[in-house]
Parts: C-alpha cells; structure tokens; sequence
C-alpha cells in the first residue's frame, strides 16, 4: 500500500540549532500516528515543514507520492494537506456558518452568496462537530471547545487527503475530550492519514495507531503506545530515570491544619481551561511535588497561588484567603515562588540580585542568610561578583532559588528547577534541595516533569494531567500505582 504521507531524512536547522534531524516516517489511508515528545523535542517543527510554514534544509515530504518539501503553504494545502491548529484564530466578523462556507470554497469566495449546495454542505458539517445550535452565532460569543470544534470543521470542509492535528485536547474537559476523539477518529474512518501532535503517550493512547516518540530533534524509538511507553529511553525522557524515595525527619506541623490549603481551584486562559477543580494542601514543614508534563497546569497553579493570575475556587494561607491580595502582599507574607523563567536581573551581579531579595532583612540577618547560602550554593559565593547573564543556565538557576531563599520565606515555590540543566548540575541541586529538606524546617511546593528528581525530596506527591490531580501519595507508591500511567 502506498502511504498517503512519507517524511523521509526531514532535517531543519536555525542557524546552529538542529530543531529536526533526519526525521521519517509514514501513513497509510485510515491510519492514526501520534508524534509525541517534551517541549522542544521538535515536533511542530515536523508538523510546520509538512506544512509549508517551515522550509526544510533537507529531506522529502510525499504527498500521495509527490514530493512536496519546500512548497508553499497554500500549494500544499490545495495538495492535500490540512492543519488543525491549538489556537483558533477566526475572522470576528464572519459567522461559525461562514467560516465553514469558506473552507469549503477557498478559491470561489464570491460564490458564497449563491451556491445553496455550499450552504447545505456547511450546514452539514457544523451539525457534525456539535455547532448546530450555534452556527449563526459569531466566534467572540462561543465558548473555547467550540472554537476547537470550528477548527475541525474547516478541515472536514476541505476534505484534505492527510490531518494534521496539533495538541487536541490542551484546555479540554475530560466530556470535551471524548467528544473530540470521536471526531478525530471520524477522519480514519473516512480514509484520510492523520498525524496527531501531543506531549505525551498517554493522552493519544486510545486514539492512535503507531507512535513516534522524539526527543531534541532525533527520533527515539515508534511503535504501538504499549510498545513506547515500555520503552526505557522514552521512560528516561520523561521521568529521568530510576526513581528512588528517602525519608525525611517527622516535623510538628505535619498533619496539622494546612498551611496552604487550596480548593477547587480554575484559571482560565481566555476560554481556555488552564486549571479545573484543582485542591492540595500542604503542611508546615512539609515537602510537596506536583508532577506533571508540560502544559499540565503546574505553573498555573503556583501563580495562581502567587496571586498572578485571576482564580475561582480558594486560595487559604494560614486559615485565611488570599483572594484580593497582590502578589507582593503574599510574597511579604511568606509565600516566594522561585518561576520557571528565573527572570534575574542579568546585567547584575550575583551579590547584587541576593541583596535584592534580601533587601527587607536587617544588615545582620541578611549577612547571616547570606553565609547560609553561600554554604549551600559554594560557586555563587566563589563569584559573587560576576553580572548574572554571564553564567551558565545552572548556576543561574541555583541564583535563583537563593534570591528567593534570601526572602526567608516560610513557603518557598519551586517551578521546573530542572527545566534545560545537564546531569551534573541535576546532582548538585539534588544535594542542595536535600539539605533544606533533612536540616531546616522549610516548607517547599515543588512543580516538576523529572519525576526522578521530585519524588527524592517529597513527603507526598500530587500527579496534574490535562488541568486537573488525578492522584495524591506518598512517594513510595507512585512507582506502583502512578508512575506506570505517567507517560
């Protein structure tokens, strides 16, 4: 059998970065494939060279065994190929209906007006994606997972030979997911190939037909979801390695009243849904991981308790609610998040950007904080001096969590302190984080993908997945019961 799309030797570079290297792969008529992979393993980069949105530096692209690598975006579409984006973008003028009417007639808009078998047709596939009810109705008056289903609409209408399909179900309620794999599954049905971009094995599992798992830029290993989440160099990616578990020593507020305690947390991004019903607590002196994938809804979640972005549901600190406070009302009162971004002063020294988050402290207790520091962290000590953008990314990071140990906070948020950093410097903040955990008091909230390196340092674990905790443990049991469906 022929496949309806061949990738063969796709290599894309920027500048010196090998985004995609030597990538292939095919699919047949009525075939499902889920490319899957972390954050920057470049699989939009694959997604946007098929495409056209993207020139390759080298390899092929067939389409039905013509090879279209380099073609514009529009020839390729009238070809054959259709996209169906994470992020709608529709005209704010044109009706749900209309914007149907246009996909189905690209090239004759003048048409639209006259053509009542258009009419009908559009009529048709707007009932097929569950926007019958709202199909007069303008885009700016729907509700996110409708904007999702007009994306699917528009690609039905142009009846593109192969799909392809990026992130389905990023903001989706689990009922809205469902929904969504029916109609993708529709396009198998019909005989189209469809090729479905996702992070994870686990969320396409039930919908695909192969996987092809990548990992910056190169091809790990394809096969069934079984086959790939068995797969040791895929389980590495994703969790880090072996996980492995170390008591800590009992301290007094454990299994006391929370003192974070959170309940039925949503964020919304737009109509997007970042956070759904989302609660954990976490107690005096405890240390708490939430592990998730990427885009699972960790961040969200510590800015929300940051204050940095709108919620619903409670936020409690200490039996009172932090709604209404800004985010430096709660920093002032012990809650200091450690971002992801790091967001240092760059042009700063190291001294200085310490100086800053401890600017509150008296001369005494800053120089006191500061020896403790420079004890945990002995390379910022040896070059204190030096301007902040001048080091690597984990000497960085680790000035990043000690400007937010300077504050003195009684909760210290940690998101992705892993995020980019090589193996050694993994260890050393291991070690770091191992002394606060075995020697202080110090209660840590610790957002991470490195399950490898959360689950060492946690009295308990929450596991997020597409907005929502799926599961809560001590350490010990999430090999058993959740380590498995990680992936």
């Amino acid at each position: 059998m022929t496949a309806l799309l061949e990738v063969s030797g796709l290599t894309k570079r920027f500048g010196g970065l090998v985004a995609v290297k030597d990538i292939g792969f095919s699919i047949n008529a009525g075939e499902i494939l889920g490319l899957i992979g972390p954050n920057g393993s470049g699989k939009s980069t694959v997604m946007k060279c098929i495409m056209g949105i993207e020139k390759p530096n080298a390899g092929s692209v067939k389409l039905d065994g013509t090879d279209v690598a380099g073609w514009p975006t529009h020839r390729i579409a009238r070809h054959g190929v259709g996209i169906v984006f994470q992020h709608a973008r529709p005209l704010h003028r044109q009706t749900i209906l209309e914007h149907i009417q246009l996909a189905l007639l690209p090239d004759n808009l003048f048409m639209l007006v006259t053509d009542h078998k258009i009419t009908r047709r559009a009529e048709e596939i707007a009932e097929r994606v569950g926007l019958g009810q709202v199909m007069h109705r303008l885009p700016r008056t729907l509700p996110f997972a409708d904007l999702r289903r007009l994306e699917l609409a528009k690609a039905i209408a142009r009846n593109p030979k192969v799909v392809l399909v990026d992130e389905p179900f990023a903001g989706l309620t689990a009922g809205e997911v469902a929904d969504f794999s029916a109609l993708i599954g529709s396009f198998r049905a019909e005989g189209h190939a469809v090729l479905l971009v996702d992070h994870n094995v686990k969320g396409v599992a039930a919908l695909v037909d192969r996987v092809l798992a990548m990992y910056l830029g190169e091809k790990i290993t394809e096969g069934t979801a079984e086959e790939v989440m068995r797969n040791e160099t895929v389980r590495r990616v994703y969790l880090g390695g072996k996980i492995e578990t170390a008591a800590r020593p009992d301290r007094e507020g454990k299994g006391h009243t929370p003192l974070l305690d959170v309940r039925g947390l949503g964020v919304l991004y737009g109509k997007a849904t970042a956070l759904d019903d989302v609660s954990i607590h976490v107690g005096e002196g405890e240390f708490v991981s939430v592990v998730g994938l990427n885009g699972a809804g960790k961040t969200t979640l510590f800015n929300a308790i940051s204050g940095l972005v709108p919620f619903s549901g409670t936020v409690a600190w200490r039996g009172e609610t932090l709604a209404g406070k800004t985010p430096g009302a709660i920093a002032r009162g012990g809650i200091v998040q450690c971002p992801e971004s790091r967001e240092l002063f760059g042009d700063m020294s190291i001294r200085e950007n310490l100086d800053l988050g401890g600017q509150h402290l008296t001369v005494a207790e800053a120089g006191k904080q500061l020896d403790w520091l420079f004890g945990l962290f002995p390379i910022l000590k040896a070059r204190q001096g030096q301007a902040a953008r001048t080091l690597s990314g984990g000497e960085q990071q680790m000035l990043a969590i000690a400007r937010a140990l300077m504050m003195k906070p009684k909760l210290l948020i940690l998101d992705e302190p892993t995020l980019g950093l090589a193996p050694v410097i993994l260890e050393q903040l291991s070690k770091a984080l191992e002394v606060l955990r075995q020697t202080t008091d110090i209660t840590v909230l610790l957002g991470e993908q490195n399950v490898t390196f959360a689950l060492p340092h946690a009295d308990r674990v929450y596991v997020i997945e597409h907005s929502r905790i799926v599961w809560e443990g001590d350490p010990g049991r999430f090999a058993e019961e959740a380590g498995a469906g990680y992936l």
